[in-house]
């Protein structure tokens, strides 16, 4: 049984763990670097240990020395939040070998959704691996990315081999790796999420629909739930293909399926995020 939990971050999500702990009776821990020592989320912890430094190098993304907190304020489990450690599988396994209860899903899980192609392959999509001019127009995409960074659309198969090795460069420089892939190229589509839940036993649930499709440079700006205007056939392929997603890691805990939708009604998978969404409320 779980009697203290450390979250292992910052603000907004902080807040919101400490509150629902509060309310389950469990007390709670909060972690601080030396410029967030008055921030709120510390002061809604019952407790609070210090991470030497303001740098989130040297802070909140330091693994060990947030298990070392952990332990040294008696807590019995780690809950994440989402950013810095979150989908970080050697962080949870770390937390797991220190004898705590990492409250999130199993590193496995994390590592098989954590690369773009290894997630594909699961679900059985094939890649583009050869591109001709049927193909156009593609995207060039980094396996391990986010945010935008190590994608390049392509229009004309001579500007192919370019866009590889820039986008190769860019997530190398943002990710520490460098593989890419190639996928069909999206026009003006739609982007969905469907949130997931799963317990222990096997049971995954498809709780709700998001639309995320207004966005600036890749980022969302607003988003809708339940996304409007799908049909209950989509509807249904979109939970089912986030169900399975989930089922082929075991996974464990709150998820997010990402798909665009194009102008047919068809769905294409893009990724899974093995963590709380920061959009989540919605």
């Amino acid at each position: 049984m779980i009697t203290s939990v450390l979250v292992a971050n910052r603000g907004e999500i902080a807040c919101r763990v400490f509150r629902t702990c509060r309310e389950a009776g469990i007390r709670t821990v909060a972690v601080h670097s030396d410029a967030d020592e008055t921030a709120l989320h510390v002061r809604l912890a019952d407790a609070a240990v210090r991470l030497p430094g303001t740098a989130s190098a040297d802070t909140y993304l330091r693994g060990d020395l947030i298990v070392k907190a952990a332990v040294a304020a008696g807590a019995d489990a780690v809950h994440p939040g989402y950013g810095f450690l979150s989908e970080n599988a050697d962080f949870a396994r770390a937390v797991t070998d220190a004898g705590l209860t990492w409250i999130g899903p199993p590193p496995e899980a994390i590592e098989a959704m954590a690369s773009k192609t290894r997630a594909k392959e699961l679900l059985g999509i094939a890649p583009l691996n050869r591109v001709t001019e049927a193909d156009l127009p593609v995207l060039v995409k980094a396996a391990a990315g986010g945010g935008g960074r190590g994608m390049r659309v392509v229009r004309r198969l001579a500007d192919l081999d370019d866009a590889l090795t820039a986008a190769r460069a860019e997530a190398v420089s943002a990710f520490g790796d460098g593989e890419v892939f190639v996928e069909p190229y999206v026009e003006n589509g739609r982007h969905v999420e469907v949130q997931i839940l799963a317990d222990t036993h096997g049971t995954v649930w498809a709780l709700g629909t998001r639309d995320c499709s207004l966005q600036r440079r890749h980022q969302k700006v607003i988003e809708e739930a339940p996304a409007p205007g799908l049909s209950p056939r989509l509807d249904a392929e979109l939970r089912e293909t986030a169900v399975r997603a989930a089922r082929s890691v075991s996974y464990v805990g709150a998820g997010t399926v990402e798909f665009l939708v194009d102008a047919h009604g068809r769905a294409h998978f893009l990724e899974m995020n093995t963590r709380l969404q920061v959009e989540h409320p919605v």
